[in-house]
């Protein structure tokens, strides 16, 4: 068993940080100008064009040496070691609400309504126009 170090294989980072984003190929090849075929291919791909590689980590929202680093290790290490006060907050049971979530559906409710009541206005107004 060999210890050398295995080649970075920038399309399969490219394809996993994809589907970390949860982007599809079809909207990572829309986003740079290309088609789902041409993103297949890239991903299938050990090299991948530099001009390419920077597009392509302008769409996913990364910097090249995070496509270039990637590593499954990495990403779940940081998961695991992630802390958001807002979940300790809600965890440690003090977290108050500071709105009635009622209210907010009241809130939506009425704004439906009025959108109808103006969709009705607008019917009508066409209909005596004719």
């Amino acid at each position: 068993m060999s210890t050398a170090a295995k080649p970075k294989h920038i399309g399969r980072n490219i394809s996993r940080i994809r589907e970390l984003r949860g982007m599809k190929q079809e909207a990572l090849a829309q986003a740079i100008g290309s088609n789902q075929q041409a993103i297949s291919g890239i991903e299938g791909s050990e090299e991948v064009d530099t001009k390419k590689l920077i597009e392509i980590a302008k769409a996913l929202g990364v910097t090249v040496e995070a496509i270039e680093n990637f590593s499954e290790e990495s990403v779940f290490n940081y998961f695991n070691t992630y802390y958001d006060t807002k979940d300790s907050v809600i965890n440690a049971g003090n977290y108050n609400c500071t709105f009635n979530p009622l209210d907010k559906v009241v809130e939506l409710y009425e704004r439906l309504v009025q959108v109808e009541k103006e969709k009705v206005e607008f019917i009508e107004k066409l209909y005596k126009g004719k």
